[in-house]
């Protein structure tokens, strides 16, 4: 059941201030002074020690917490190539999430242009204005050749979260689970739906954890990709298996993991059923029409641990549990790029923080009356606060290890208080807004 009508929703776009984002100041502008220093002659000042030493873009300007969320509107959510117009509200979104989770700045880049090269010229040539850039939106595999291409120019973080959000929060979630079913990673057989940016980068992550490439069958939408098939692009080749399988149903029989990222209602009930003996783990996240239901999943299989990308079930595979955390941590220490490392980071400190017992705020956000570490909560809510503290600390720390960050944190005790206050001020300056509204 839907939460909202048609009409409620474009009433929130444009009630009062047309769209979700607007540009503030964030230093006084009461009298001539304060404008003389904020613009000509005092300016001056800030340019001028940019120029003599350009670490000072940092020190001087917004740079360094500021994201770009850049998208040409060819994949927007599940309504497909639409065009950078009407994929705006869903950029905007973005940034009303990196804001209100973890105090990020945000301009949404809208661009008009398909070729990628164009694309990676454009955004490229941004760099002095952003300290990250987030990709969204853009199809495969187009997608692919623009955040390799944009990665090996830039100096700052590309991360495109399509691919990398998905498989970090389904990664936490898988290491949970396993934990629960009492299942090595090294021993499970997954087969995957779908071979499109987020289905490859979730395969690729958990191979980074420890799956074994020949026990993932993934299925593109000419079938299973095997070593014997010659129409394979170079990012579907490394998962052609010696093995081949001639449905999903079939690879699925004694499956210990199912990730479906690919259409509604694919799975069902009989192939959960003949799913791994023990505790198989579904991880259905079509939207909004799942591979298979929640309910049809648990009623085939009780013991199955299922998710879905839907808020209104168990174990939401929600992205929002990641970008906001990662960026906050990689502008925090000027890390020049999200390794596989800081991703590795990352999963490991959702998959920990759900092992924590769940604050009453968040219990009563959610209308239930516990979440407990278990089979319907192996991953964090998204308004658990404390998000920001262990994920962004994790993935600073991560970045410090790996030498790729330009400012590197030292005390990270003192930087979980720091980001605990940051976030408090944002919700402040939110909620200061919001009464002004009327809200």
């Amino acid at each position: 059941m839907s939460l909202f009508t048609k009409e409620e929703a474009l009433h929130y776009h444009s009630m009062a201030h047309p769209g979700k984002l607007e540009v503030l100041p964030c230093k006084p502008f009461r009298n001539q002074k304060d404008l003389s220093m904020a613009y000509s002659p005092g300016v001056a000042e800030a340019c001028m020690s940019i120029y003599e030493n350009p670490e000072d873009v940092y020190k001087y300007t917004g740079k360094g917490n500021l994201v770009a969320v850049v998208s040409n509107g060819t994949a927007v959510l599940g309504l497909g190539d639409i065009g950078p117009a009407a994929g705006k509200p869903v950029m905007e979104g973005k940034g009303l999430l990196f804001k209100i989770f973890a105090d990020v700045d945000v301009y949404d880049i809208n661009l008009d242009v398909k070729d990628p090269e164009k694309l990676c010229e454009i955004v490229q040539a941004l760099e002095p204005t952003f300290g990250g850039i987030n990709l969204e939106d853009i199809k495969a595999p187009e997608c692919f050749y623009i955040e390799t291409t944009l990665k090996e120019r830039m100096n700052i973080p590309v991360f495109h979260d399509d691919q990398h959000g998905t498989a970090i929060i389904s990664a936490a979630g898988l290491l949970n689970a396993l934990e629960i079913a009492g299942k090595k990673i090294g021993d499970i057989r997954i087969v995957v739906s779908g071979a499109g940016s987020a289905a490859i980068s979730c395969s690729k992550l958990y191979i980074s954890l420890g799956v074994d490439p020949e026990k993932i069958a993934m299925f593109d939408s000419r079938g299973h990709i095997h070593a014997g098939r010659t129409d394979l692009t170079e990012d579907k080749k490394r998962f052609a298996t010696k093995k081949a399988y001639g449905s999903i149903g079939e690879a699925l029989v004694g499956a210990d993991c199912f990730l479906g990222l690919s259409k509604a209602n694919l799975l069902t009930k009989e192939m959960v059923a003949s799913m791994a003996a023990k505790s198989p783990i579904v991880f259905a996240c079509a939207n909004p029409v799942p591979e298979i239901s929640y309910n049809d999943a648990k009623a085939a299989r009780p013991d199955a641990i299922v998710g879905t990308g839907r808020s209104d079930f168990p174990n939401q595979v929600n992205n929002v549990l990641g970008f906001p955390f990662i960026f906050r941590g990689a502008l925090d220490v000027r890390s020049v790029a999200i390794t596989e490392g800081m991703k590795i980071a990352a999963a490991k400190a959702l998959a920990g923080l759900a092992k924590l017992p769940a604050p009453d705020y968040v219990v009563k956000a959610y209308g239930v009356d516990s979440l407990v570490f278990g089979p319907d909560y192996i991953l964090p809510k998204a308004f658990d606060l404390r998000l920001i503290e262990e994920v962004s600390s994790a993935v600073a720390e991560a970045a410090c290890k790996e030498g790729v960050a330009n400012a590197p944190i030292t005390d990270f005790a003192a930087y979980k208080l720091a980001l605990r206050a940051r976030l408090a001020n944002s919700r402040k300056h939110m909620d200061d807004f919001l009464k002004s509204w009327g809200v």
